[in-house]
């Protein structure tokens, strides 16, 4: 049993794990990954949890722990995640908080309301591009013409990522594997290694370090490409933090 479960596996959902370590509040913090799993902090009140659940796998874990209120840290870009842990706590009246982050200032990018028209963009181009999407929209990009030759990789390191790039044919030789957030100095190193002329990068706000992107981009004069946030309803860390006082 315990008082609150947490679908993590974003810096705001450590954040709030954290917090609950600190003020003694029992919660379970469920992960995609083993990855995610070792960035939450040890704490003899939280239990962590590791594995991708759909509604139904949602819904059981919210009556087997007996919580009484579930929060969704998960990455705003992780819509059929957000939707299966809505899913599940509508059909049990189970109280569900979602987390979000402060929407980001797009002036002077080139937006792009979904993938399909991130696609559409790079396609109408022949400009060598660094992705900092991450490894969830490879077989998206896969779709560009040329990719092999023109798309750069950042994204986590690990060995199935690295293997998911080349089984889809990116080039070995124009993957970035290193784990952030990084620097407007590191994000220089990696534009200029590329040999980027466009950044493509999702709305992460500061934690995801949108700022740092924007100004590496700005210094080395190159465009940038935003895929923008799917717009939602929330409430920030900081009130989180407020409502697990409350429930203390």
């Amino acid at each position: 049993m315990c008082r609150v479960l947490i679908f993590g596996g974003t810096t705001e959902g450590r954040e709030i794990a954290e917090y609950c370590g600190e003020k003694g509040i029992s919660a379970a913090v469920s992960v995609a990954t083993e990855y995610g799993a070792e960035l939450l902090p040890e704490s003899s009140c939280i239990k962590k949890l590791v594995g991708r659940l759909d509604d139904n796998g949602i819904r059981e874990l919210i009556l087997r722990l007996k919580c009484r209120a579930v929060i969704d840290a998960t990455h705003p870009y992780a819509e059929e995640v957000t939707k299966n842990i809505r899913t599940a706590c509508g059909m049990l009246g189970m109280t569900c908080y979602r987390l979000i982050r402060t929407p980001e200032k797009l002036s002077g990018c080139i937006a792009a309301a979904s993938m399909n028209e991130l696609v559409e963009i790079l396609n109408s181009s022949d400009k060598t591009v660094l992705s900092t999407l991450g490894s969830k929209e490879l077989p998206r990009l896969a779709e560009v013409r040329g990719f092999d030759k023109r798309i750069w990789i950042r994204a986590l390191p690990m060995e199935e990522v690295r293997k998911n790039c080349v089984e889809l044919g990116f080039s070995e030789d124009r993957l970035i594997l290193e784990k952030g957030p990084f620097s407007v100095e590191q994000n220089i190193a990696h534009i200029r290694k590329s040999g980027a002329e466009l950044l493509v990068t999702k709305e992460s706000g500061a934690v995801g370090g949108f700022p740092e992107k924007l100004e590496a981009a700005k210094i080395c004069g190159i465009e940038v490409a935003v895929l923008a946030r799917p717009a939602e309803k929330g409430f920030t860390a900081d009130k989180i933090k407020e409502i697990l006082d409350e429930m203390r």
